[in-house]
């Protein structure tokens, strides 16, 4: 802006008087401009002119916002405060300062401002009500971050008693309870049912509540359609339908992950991307995570051809990245995962898009055409559980064969673990215990006298509530170990200490299987019916040892017992994880890198042909809606044999009050004549 122009406005101010909204579309525009330092003193000379104007507040508030721009956070405090002295009810102004003092360093002052800001004793609008849940979000997201999952779990219960319809909120109110093993993890209340909580509880949640493939389907549908939709006409780099032609050139892989870093995921896939055949395959990585400069994020980086952080990306200049890349298949590593980038996939950048590795379960998402399983994770009676084209390789997991382990080798003593005990151990984490899987560790505890559990040490307040619920079945809580979180390389040396892991279910060991059988531990599992029920299961098959995975939540306690009463056979077993860690298929990188390829390959051969897969959406809604009412604290569904019959029972019932098409799961030509003849 010339000049002459802001000299015109500094004299209007200065003689004329200027309006407070003529002030903010001045100042807009020299910031539009690039010339924040002119906004910033505009504003600062028109606070100094209008002193006793009635909305003074929001012209402190604006330059605020303008400083935090600059970087003058001390400026930006200032204003904010004075703003708040101007009007105590200003609320936007209580949600601002509040995070300029978190960046500061002071998390409690912060969360002093915004819980001041939240419970003003003012009256009721929807705006107020507004920024009270804002400011309540923000302390939730804020302890979460410092690990303090009790009183986020307060402020994410004020969040939702607020606006219940907001279900990232209730979602994440579920996840905190799940983390702390607080049971039952849903709890109602006179604003929010059991049935929101439900629908807003996330896919990942899910997973660790219930063993109900039919309920996580029609979940992640609908938090597909909520998180990661995209409206046709917001579609700018499109190519869905794109010719995959691979005369003369590789085929081009794309890879969409937050966890190419120090992460579980980032380990698994660290030899997957050195051993790609770069004669077959153009590979491209496409980051998505929090910042990283980790030795694994180097090794990744190093490891594919193209590498490329969309971090900082939108939705639509991250997807027209990848078209412009011409990539023919684009493998979703997130799913329904932290910091997933699901809108990306939804404005289909590539005409294949397959879900691998990073979620264990189905998208439910109208674009995913396949997802890549094994034939343990996902029998043929199972493909019916998941809106994608189910594809298998021999074991669904990669690993790293060159990981760290520490050649410190602690002691029993030094992990503070009896000489002489059975040492049984769990380090999943925390939200994947549920009360049937403690129950029944605690009967294997009571059935093996002097044996302990060691279990991963994920918060105080967690480890003691565990004590307490052990406890509570007559355990003493001293038998109960936890073990402090340690750097990959130690954590993987002091496995050996433990006799046996016991798995968790339905949420089971993934990496922590794997880890526990690369350092000959046994792995005992109990299998469902969903991907993240069975994924330990083919883990533990695929390092020769089948026997350990149990189909019965009996017979899981039972094998439990005679392995803790038989210490010779339990290194028995040590012994031969240990002799077939080299030659097993669960290690056998060079096989599944070999198997993946092909099978890409074959993916591109049927698109070729015209028989790319379209996922089945079919009565998810219903689905959801039945799962949901069969739902109750003290059924494990996991355990009940009657699944179908509950979920056809159900069918039948709403069929009759709204009629449902058949479709390839549950719900067939001859059910809906069966209810049709039951309704005449």
């Amino acid at each position: 802006m010339a000049d002459n122009d802001a000299l015109a406005v500094l004299q209007k101010i200065t003689s004329e008087g200027l309006s407070l909204g003529d002030l903010i579309n001045a100042a807009g525009g020299y910031m539009g401009a690039g010339d924040l330092g002119l906004a910033e003193q505009i504003y600062k000379i028109w606070i100094q002119f209008n002193p006793a104007h009635p909305q003074l507040c929001i012209a402190h508030f604006n330059l605020a916002s303008l400083q935090s721009q600059i970087g003058d956070n001390a400026s930006a405090i200032a204003n904010l405060e004075r703003a708040i002295a101007l009007d105590a009810d200003f609320q936007p102004a209580y949600v601002n300062l509040g995070g300029l003092q978190e960046r500061a360093g002071g998390l409690e002052q912060a969360i002093a401002t915004w819980s001041e800001g939240a419970n003003r004793p003012m009256p009721i609008t929807g705006g107020r009500a507004s920024y009270a849940f804002t400011a309540m979000k923000q302390i939730a997201r804020a302890l979460l971050e410092a690990h303090q999952q009790s009183r986020a779990e307060a402020a994410l219960w004020r969040c939702a008693d607020i606006d219940p319809t907001q279900m990232d909120a209730i979602g994440q109110l579920v996840a905190v309870r799940l983390s702390q093993c607080k049971w039952p993890p849903l709890q109602p209340w006179d604003r929010v049912d059991r049935r929101t909580l439900l629908l807003g509880a996330n896919p990942l949640s899910m997973a660790a509540y219930s063993d109900d493939p039919l309920l996580q389907l029609g979940a992640a549908s609908r938090f597909t359609e909520r998180e990661g939709s995209c409206k046709a006409e917001a579609i700018v780099a499109e190519r869905r339908d794109a010719d995959i032609d691979l005369n003369g050139r590789r085929l081009r892989v794309g890879y969409v992950s937050s966890d190419l870093r120090d992460h579980a995921v980032g380990y698994l896939m660290a030899e997957l991307f050195e051993l790609h055949d770069k004669a077959r395959v153009e590979v491209f990585a496409y980051y998505c995570g929090p910042a990283a400069n980790d030795a694994l994020n180097a090794r990744t980086q190093a490891a594919v051809e193209h590498y490329a952080d969309i971090r900082g990306l939108s939705d639509d200049d991250a997807a027209r990245l990848i078209a412009n890349d011409r990539i023919d298949i684009l493998i979703d590593v997130n799913g329904h995962t932290r910091d997933s980038r699901t809108p990306v996939f939804a404005r289909r950048p590539a005409p294949i898009l397959v879900n691998w590795l990073g979620y264990p379960g189905t998208m439910g998402s109208p674009y995913h055409h396949y997802i890549i399983g094994d034939p343990w994770i996902i029998p043929p009676q199972n493909e019916r559980f998941y809106s994608e084209a189910v594809r298998r390789i021999p074991c669904y997991q990669p690993n790293d064969r060159r990981r760290v382990v520490s050649d410190v080798v602690p002691t029993r003593a030094d992990a503070g673990l009896p000489d002489d005990a059975f040492v049984f151990c769990c380090f999943n984490g925390a939200q994947k215990i549920t009360p049937f899987t403690f129950d029944r560790w605690m009967q294997i505890l009571e059935r093996t006298p002097g044996s302990v559990l060691w279990l991963l040490d994920t918060h105080a307040e967690t480890n003691a509530r565990l004590r307490e619920h052990a406890q509570a079945r007559g355990i003493d809580p001293d038998r109960l170990v936890f073990a402090p979180k340690q750097p990959n390389p130690f954590h993987l040396a002091r496995y050996p200490l433990a006799d046996l892991f016991l798995d968790t279910a339905p949420y089971g060991a993934h990496t922590t299987a794997s880890d526990a059988l690369w350092m000959s531990v046994p792995v005992l599992t109990l299998s469902g019916r969903s991907f993240a029920s069975r994924v330990c299961g083919s883990l533990v098959s695929a390092a020769g040892a089948p026997e350990l995975v149990c189909e019965t939540a009996e017979d899981y306690v039972e094998r439990a017992v005679a392995l803790g009463a038989d210490r010779a056979a339990a290194a028995a077993l040590r012994d031969k994880l240990r002799a077939a860690r080299d030659t097993c298929v669960l290690f056998d990188m060079d096989l599944l890198v070999r198997s993946v390829e092909d099978l890409l390959h074959e993916m591109v051969a049927e698109y070729q042909a015209g028989q790319r897969p379209t996922p089945d959406l079919t009565n998810l809604e219903a689905y959801l809606e039945v799962g949901i009412g069969l739902d109750v604290d003290e059924r494990e569904m996991l355990t009940q044999s009657d699944f179908e019959s509950l979920y056809k029972a159900a069918l039948t019932r709403r069929h009759l009050t709204r009629p449902l098409r058949p479709d390839d799961r549950l719900w067939t030509d001859q059910d809906v004549a069966a209810a049709q003849g039951r309704g005449a």
